[in-house]
């Protein structure tokens, strides 16, 4: 096979891509050639943690979103891969809520050992992508941030994998040029730490504001307020942690809410979400979507309907993640190396229009849980990926929920077992709310 693929962005799902490459030449099969565009200077995508916010070192947009003392919201058995464990990668078992530093040293064990790093170009920034109609190839023009050249390659198939968690949607409410504190982007959120003894207004109820809240509880902050637009996230918060309706304006120091209630804060940190963005592309290649489980535009949540050697990784909302991110390359692989065969347009868009359609038939939680899980199922029941108990990833997260809603400081003292191996995960040697050190070494001291 002489073709040639180009992957973009060597985080979670672009780190599965090339080692669905590797899994293939493994088993004796031929495979393309495989060139992997990573804008930072290590592997790990948000994992891979940077101090810096606004520009980075090349005066590149900064990537990650990445906080201190971030630790896995949701069961590390929900995520696992199903061809590397946590228990084999530790030699050990760890407990089920592990923070950042010990899941990025999971991804890069992981993709250590299947020796892929050599098809990785760091520090390689993609700034423009073309697809000629008549030779059916896409000219990609990179920057070489190092060495300050840029250049164009040509390739058969593009496989964007550069995630949808980076770059901010950032709302203006009135008063905010003339507030007198400081107002953020939890993409900019770095350390809780700064904001101990602050009173805090959290804008937003879906996981950052809750993550990044209950961060600030934990490191000391005065109080945290935090405004929902639809519903409250509602769970038992502690005393000085307040939910309020929509956030209307600010005033000075001073804001207020729909409910006609007005607090003083002193730090504004907005959790309003992320936006699908890739200046590299043009118009007819670009995804636009919002952050749901199934978009338009892509077959099987993978393959690019309008020109199927254009391919997605990581696109949908996610409960799944790592595993759901193999199971979608494992599938573009094989509609590259020609295993798949893809029906009409017509058909795709079809089949997309279906599923799309189902996400909607119920906005439950429970039901988002089953239904990315059947898409998962879907994807590897038609590769050679390791199949996994998915069924019970769904309890798993059912389980999660449920602690969340008794202790929302507490669930991540609790244990689940390996969807895996079967191991049931010991407790953490110290409770999450006193575990104030995050390393990975504080982590692994039994």
């Amino acid at each position: 096979m002489n073709s040639k693929v180009a992957i973009i962005g060597a985080g979670p799902s672009g780190l599965s891509q090339l080692i669905s490459f590797k899994s293939a030449e493994n088993n004796g099969e031929n495979i393309p050639e495989v060139v992997c565009f990573e804008k930072q200077s290590n592997w790990g995508g948000l994992w891979n943690y940077s101090w810096r916010t606004g520009l980075d070192a090349n005066g590149e947009i900064s990537h990650s979103s990445m906080y201190r003392y971030l630790w896995s919201n949701g069961p590390k058995e929900c995520l696992e891969f199903s061809d590397y464990y946590f228990e084999d990668h530790f030699d050990k078992l760890i407990a089920s809520y592990p923070p950042r530093e010990v899941l990025f040293d999971y991804i890069q064990g992981r993709a250590a050992k299947a020796d892929i790093r050599d098809k990785i170009r760091f520090n390689t920034t993609v700034r423009d992508i073309h697809f000629d109609d008549n030779t059916k190839m896409f000219t990609i023009r990179v920057h070489d941030l190092k060495n300050d050249i840029s250049y164009s390659e040509k390739f058969d198939y593009v496989i964007v994998a550069s995630g949808h968690f980076s770059t901010p949607n950032v709302p203006e409410y009135e008063g905010f040029s003339h507030f007198n504190g400081r107002i953020l982007h939890a993409h900019d959120f770095r350390d809780a730490l700064e904001f101990k003894d602050k009173d805090i207004l959290v804008v937003g109820s879906s996981y950052s504001a809750e993550d990044i809240g209950s961060q600030c509880y934990k490191y000391g902050a005065k109080s945290i307020t935090s405004s929902y637009r639809s519903a409250p996230m509602g769970y038992k918060w502690p005393k000085n942690w307040d939910e309020k309706p929509a956030l209307l304006k600010v005033n000075g120091n001073t804001a207020y809410f729909a409910d006609g209630s007005k607090k003083d804060v002193d730090v504004i940190i907005l959790c309003t979400g992320y936006i699908h963005h890739f200046p590299f592309l043009p118009d007819s290649l670009r995804l636009k979507t919002k952050n749901i489980l199934y978009p338009l535009g892509i077959y099987k949540g993978v393959v690019w309907e309008n020109n199927p050697q254009l391919m997605y990784l990581g696109m949908q909302d996610q409960w799944y993640t790592f595993n759901m991110f193999d199971a979608q390359a494992w599938y573009a692989r094989d509609v590259i190396m020609g295993k798949i065969k893809l029906p009409t347009v017509a058909k795709m868009k079809e089949h997309t229009k279906k599923w799309h359609e189902l996400e909607k038939a119920d906005t439950s939680v429970a039901y988002a849980y089953k239904f990315q899980g059947d898409y998962v199922q879907m994807l590897i029941d038609e590769t050679d990926y390791p199949n996994f108990d998915i069924e019970g990833v769904r309890l798993t997260f059912l389980e999660w929920k449920n602690n969340k809603k008794e202790s929302i400081m507490g669930f991540r003292d609790k244990s689940h077992k390996s969807l895996m191996t079967g191991s049931q995960s010991p407790p953490h040697h110290t409770p999450w709310i006193d575990a104030l050190d995050d390393s990975l070494e504080a982590y692994l001291n039994n």
